[in-house]
């Protein structure tokens, strides 16, 4: 999908936009006797907010944006063209109304709002219709940059949807709950991935990058041995067993202080929304969805923070893996059990450019979050299947643990 000619972008954006509108319709079914009100929290935005958010982000890049045929060298700051909505940058411009503040928004109604979705998407559709053939080169990959920009963002806040849902407690429909489970493991022993000089970073053309997989750079990995998998339940709850949310020595400075925080208030005992953990049965009861489910050993731990996934490996004796560790054992370990695309995975890279970034159009993406957060990389059974790529970084503040994530360890 990072090469979609026009063709297959146009289905993309489709699918992307009934994705979208499907996510909303869950909530509109949980949530519409209360008004669609959630409580404010954190990492989670009102539904109406988040939902003309996504259509403000594709109208704002490609038909509000004169200079979109330009792609990645377009000017970022220049005057954009009237929106059709009048309120659109006063309502849903994340870099005008700070997190805080979009509970105290006079928002549209859902009629409203998901008329302004259906009309962004018809003006991109519209103009992606004028816009180069399929193929490749320059000026198609620069002609198609921003159209390509709004898919994945799309898909992002689709999965940040199923988060949000999680997070608030909210019941899906049967099918949908089948589809976000972590789905259980084939246990297979570590890989032992021999000495090479590795290709980070996306290369230059032809397609779609994000700005913080650029530029591409050779880096030399020494030889290393990581798990095929991420770390399971099972192995998991030893951890809780041996008293690993009591020992301090186990845990990063920083770390044990965002559990003391925690223990303050709602208390740790395991990762996010478990409920119980059984120590000599090995059940682990985790809330998902707002329903008490009981997780299998071999399924993925879910819900861990870096501080947790540090610690365990403190425990265990191992180390989370570098991020150009799990990037090449992915590709080159793959035949031989190397398994991702459960959970996002913390690796023990902090969040830092590569040589040679250089800014993206959306500056607010990468840059503001360089040397504070953790890389995050993978996927999650909640990520669109074309956003998958093991090229991609993800990222969170150390702390954060409503993602879909887990880890896996390298041996010291």
């Amino acid at each position: 999908m990072r090469c979609a000619g026009r063709d297959t972008l146009s289905l993309a954006l489709m699918d992307a936009r009934n994705n979208t509108l499907h996510l909303f319709a869950q909530y509109q079914r949980a949530l519409e006797d209360g008004g669609l009100a959630v409580p404010r929290l954190a990492n989670v935005n009102p539904p109406l907010w988040e939902l003309g958010h996504v259509g403000w982000f594709q109208e704002w890049w490609i038909a509000r944006n004169t200079q979109r045929a330009l792609g990645a060298r377009c000017d970022p700051a220049l005057t954009r063209l009237a929106s059709i909505e009048p309120n659109a940058d006063r309502w849903w411009n994340a870099q005008v109304v700070p997190h805080s503040a979009r509970w105290a928004l006079d928002l549209p109604g859902m009629a409203h709002c998901r008329a302004y979705l259906l009309d962004t998407l018809e003006a991109t559709l519209d103009l992606l219709d004028k816009t180069a053939p399929a193929g490749h080169g320059d000026e198609v990959d620069d002609a198609l940059y921003f159209y390509r920009l709004s898919l994945f963002f799309e898909d992002m806040r689709g999965e940040a949807l199923v988060r949000s849902a999680q997070t608030l407690g909210l019941a899906l429909e049967k099918s949908l709950e089948d589809v976000f489970a972590p789905q259980p493991m084939a246990l297979r022993e570590p890989l032992l991935v021999p000495a090479t000089a590795w290709q980070m970073g996306s290369a230059t053309g032809p397609g779609f990058a994000f700005d913080n997989e650029q530029a591409a750079h050779a880096v030399s990995v020494p030889e290393f041995e990581i798990d095929a998998q991420p770390v399971s339940w099972a192995q998991y709850v030893e951890f809780v067993g041996d008293g690993g949310y009591d020992r301090e020595e186990l845990w990063h400075p920083d770390g044990w202080r965002w559990l003391q925080g925690l223990a303050a208030g709602e208390g740790r005992r395991g990762p996010r929304y478990v409920d119980q953990i059984g120590i000599s049965s090995g059940a682990v009861i985790q809330n998902r969805f707002g329903v008490p489910r009981r997780m299998q050993g071999n399924q993925p731990a879910m819900h861990t923070s870096w501080w947790e996934a540090d610690a365990w490996c403190r425990w265990a004796g191992r180390r989370l893996p570098a991020e150009v560790e799990w990037e090449l054992a992915a590709h080159a370990a793959a035949r031989r059990g190397f398994r991702w695309g459960d959970v996002w995975e913390w690796v023990g890279s902090s969040f830092r450019p590569y040589p040679g970034f250089a800014p993206g159009p959306w500056q607010a993406y990468s840059q503001p979050r360089f040397g504070t957060h953790k890389v995050l990389r993978g996927a999650s059974f909640a990520t669109r299947a074309r956003m998958k790529n093991l090229k991609h970084r993800g990222f969170a503040l150390p702390g954060r643990d409503d993602v879909f994530c887990g880890f896996r360890s390298c041996a010291m």
